[in-house]
């Protein structure tokens, strides 16, 4: 087998030559077993000429060597060549029937090779806050909204109502992913739907029907909406104003307080947010530190891995309506690109300290998880129920130790903060 490679940047062309004997023996191996197994009017089985045989399935018995071939000498030649794809080939074949062997060209992708710096002077700012009576009565109010009740009124829909809609879309008069939805509810002035989608609907009753024009977003996640007018067709089902529920016992046993009392209710409020608190005060200190640990280390990304997490968040976006979504266009793609580089510098980092997702600190990373639900025993039995679940929490500890590990390498700067500020809510 001869192996030819260049390269241009992260792309590589491996051209690979196998040689005649090597091919045409295994068509013709191929063409021997057919002919003991097929059955063809006028022959005995085991009895059909090969030359029938290759007459009528010489073609696809050749392509099916010629990719059988092409895999295993692929990954021959990776391995000879110390290559690490970082997605799959296209292969060009030039093959001569007339028994010059097999020979193709293998177009691909590498993982960058990262020669890794560690800063070694990251300046943490961490934001201390203080959970006080005013954050919790904030919170109990905004559990209130969550829990509140819906009633039907017959009046004209205004900021804040729910309404229940049907919604079909068009851009030139033809339908596009996300289009259309049949009772979609949707709550005015949440900022769900796209620019002025709620203003339209303000002033609509039940059984009103409307059609109107939106401009969407120049950056929208969708190149072929981004900038465009859309039309849209909408009929109002039902519309309906909240109800907030009384602070009596009913609403603190819906939060799991069996003995219906106040102060314990805000008590178990508090731990809620403290948990809330400390989560958000370690996601601060990873971003920054993960930010400086990408600047010491600009690499080169394989489009492939950025096309492929592109590819997700536009799966994840496509499924949700014509919702806001400030992330899009050139920015979509520029943060792609850092989650993908962000993962193989850590990766990088993992591998050379020998990092380790130990069975106990997955569990306990799991235990913290399911502590804010209110029947915990089913999240973690989730978790465990399905190894892919489990990995994204494995990779989340492995990040854990990351964070430690330059945390100790790193100066650290308080900042006083309100609890809103921290967990980035705005303050009613």
């Amino acid at each position: 087998m001869q192996v030819e490679v260049t390269s241009n940047g992260l792309e590589r062309r491996l051209t690979v030559a196998l040689p005649a004997e090597k091919y045409n023996q295994e068509i013709t191996n191929r063409l021997k077993s057919l002919s003991r197994k097929v059955r063809i009017d006028g022959f005995r089985v085991g009895k059909v000429p090969l030359k029938e045989v290759e007459r009528r399935w010489g073609g696809s018995v050749r392509q099916e060597v010629r990719d059988e071939l092409a895999s295993s000498s692929f990954h021959e030649a990776i391995n000879q060549e110390k290559l690490q794809p970082a997605g799959n080939p296209q292969f060009e074949f030039q093959t001569d029937e007339s028994g010059n062997g097999l020979k193709y060209t293998a177009t691909f992708e590498v993982y960058p090779d990262i020669d890794l710096k560690i800063p070694d002077k990251i300046k943490i700012e961490k934001p201390t806050a203080t959970i006080n009576d005013e954050d919790i009565d904030q919170m109990v109010e905004t559990l209130r909204r969550q829990r509140q009740g819906w009633e039907t009124v017959s009046r004209a829909a205004q900021e804040g109502d729910r309404v229940v809609m049907d919604f079909n879309g068009t851009l030139d008069g033809k339908e596009f992913p996300g289009n259309s939805a049949k009772e979609y509810a949707v709550v005015l002035g949440s900022g769900t739907l796209i620019g002025a989608f709620d203003s339209n609907l303000l002033g609509l009753k039940a059984g009103d029907e409307k059609s109107f024009d939106i401009p969407f977003p120049k950056d929208y996640h969708a190149e072929d909406l981004a900038g465009k007018n859309v039309h849209f067709d909408v009929k109002i089902h039902s519309v309906a104003e909240g109800k907030l529920p009384e602070l009596n016992g009913e609403f603190f046993k819906s939060f799991g307080i069996q003995d219906g009392d106040l102060e314990a209710f805000r008590s178990e409020i508090k731990s809620t947010m403290q948990r809330e608190l400390d989560q958000a005060v370690k996601t601060r200190i990873k971003r920054q530190i993960m930010d400086a640990v990408i600047a010491a280390n600009p690499i080169d990304v394989p489009k492939v891995l950025i096309d492929e997490e592109l590819e997700r968040v536009k799966e994840q976006a496509d499924s949700s309506g014509p919702q806001a979504r400030p992330e899009s266009g050139a920015a979509l793609t520029e943060q792609a690109q850092q989650r993908v580089a962000l993962g193989l510098v850590l990766a990088e980092i993992i591998k050379q300290n020998q990092f380790k997702a130990a069975p106990d600190m997955v569990r306990s990373a799991v235990d913290a998880i399911a502590a804010s639900y209110e029947r915990p025993e089913e999240v973690v039995a989730w978790y465990y129920a399905r190894r892919e679940r489990l990995g994204n929490v494995e990779a989340l500890v492995l990040e854990d130790q990351v964070t430690d590990w330059l945390m100790q390498q790193a100066e650290v700067v308080e900042k006083p903060v309100t609890f809103n500020e921290v967990v980035n809510r705005p303050t009613p």
